[in-house]
């Protein structure tokens, strides 16, 4: 279960790295144009979201990999799971059906290693 849980870790923080720098480095102009809920949000939105999702994809895999501060994983999984659910929520509310998929799956994946590592699996 423990590799299962690297692989989930490496999976999610690979993803909302991604998504994060995404909202960080565009331009706000080009961000809206591919993601049209940042048209309706304040200008500081997607940035602020973007450091939240880098943030917890090094959290959730840099602590355990240097084994420095292990504690930090589940924290930051739990972190990523309320952004997810926020997400999740923005989606619905928008009525962005085709949205909510990677963001639910995200959720459950962060919920999951938060779970995980706070209980029987943790470091």
């Amino acid at each position: 279960m423990d590799v299962l849980l690297w692989i989930i870790a490496g999976v999610l923080a690979a993803a909302l790295a991604f998504s994060g720098v995404f909202k960080l480095v565009l331009p706000r102009e080009r961000y809206v144009a591919s993601q049209p809920w940042a048209a309706d949000a304040p200008s500081w939105a997607p940035p602020a979201i973007g450091v939240l999702e880098v943030a917890g994809a090094v959290g959730v895999v840099l602590p355990a990999l240097i084994g420095v501060a292990p504690v930090v994983v589940p924290v930051a999984a739990t972190g990523l799971a309320l952004v997810m659910a926020g997400a999740v929520a923005m989606h619905v509310a928008r009525r962005e059906w085709s949205a909510l998929v990677p963001s639910g799956v995200l959720l459950v994946l962060a919920a999951l290693v938060a779970w995980a590592r706070f209980g029987p699996y943790a470091f």
